[in-house]
């Protein structure tokens, strides 16, 4: 499968742009240093601004849709963060920015100690679902479309509006990517790692997991190409 390239360095985007949802499969750090825009993908969305900091692990999907006047941003090239991490901000952008012009390395390790979390704002109920697909890629849509009294037309509509996919694909991509945190950070069966994801069996753990990454669960745990937190 094909992956968008890591937007390593300076990158500006004009007024209103828009960025169709895409992946890419190597971990980065986005630090906005001038601008605003929203950004809707694996992790939910996340509306920024100066000195906010967007995480990305490897295989996140997001889309970008940029607020007038545009924005500047710096990516970095980071290591695989924890998944519990996705916003956060730091007080000074530019220096981080400074620093990795001259070393990457230090930079992060800069970036990491200035790092302060932000709260996750749910400003709908399609934040609401992303959230909840994330911390339970089990749910039922047609179950969770009636706890909140919404037709399942209605939230297939709406969430795709928002996301760029539709709920199931969402979903699947949310227990897909929580098997490869697994698959990368332990060495749990393949059958367990399944069953703890609530895919049917290890066989379409293994097509989703390939369908993601674009290689199998083997050749990942052969490979050891990724180092990441095993997810709870």
């Amino acid at each position: 499968m094909g992956f968008a390239p890591t937007p390593y360095g300076h990158e500006r985007r004009g007024s209103r742009a828009y960025i169709p949802r895409h992946v890419h499969d190597r971990p980065y750090a986005a630090l906005v240093l001038a601008g605003s825009y929203e950004e809707s993908g694996s992790r939910g969305r996340f509306r920024v601004g100066p000195g906010d900091v967007l995480l990305h692990d490897a295989f996140d999907a997001h889309l970008n849709r940029f607020q007038s006047g545009g924005a500047r941003i710096f990516s970095l090239a980071t290591e695989a963060w924890p998944s519990s991490i996705s916003i956060a901000h730091v007080a000074d952008p530019d220096d981080i920015v400074r620093v990795a012009e001259r070393d990457p390395t230090e930079a992060n390790l800069l970036l990491l100690g200035e790092l302060r979390s932000k709260a996750v704002v749910h400003y709908d109920w399609p934040d609401i679902l992303a959230a909840d697909l994330i911390g339970d890629p089990g749910w039922r849509l047609d179950e969770w479309a009636r706890k909140r009294s919404l037709a399942p037309a209605t939230v297939s509509r709406g969430f795709r509006r928002i996301f760029g996919t539709t709920p199931a694909a969402f979903r699947l991509g949310a227990r897909a990517r929580r098997a490869f945190r697994m698959i990368a950070g332990s060495d749990l069966p393949f059958a367990a790692i399944a069953a703890a994801t609530a895919f049917a069996d290890q066989a379409h753990m293994s097509r989703a997991i390939r369908a993601l990454t674009g290689a199998t669960p083997g050749s990942w745990r052969r490979s050891n190409s990724f180092k990441t937190e095993a997810a709870p």
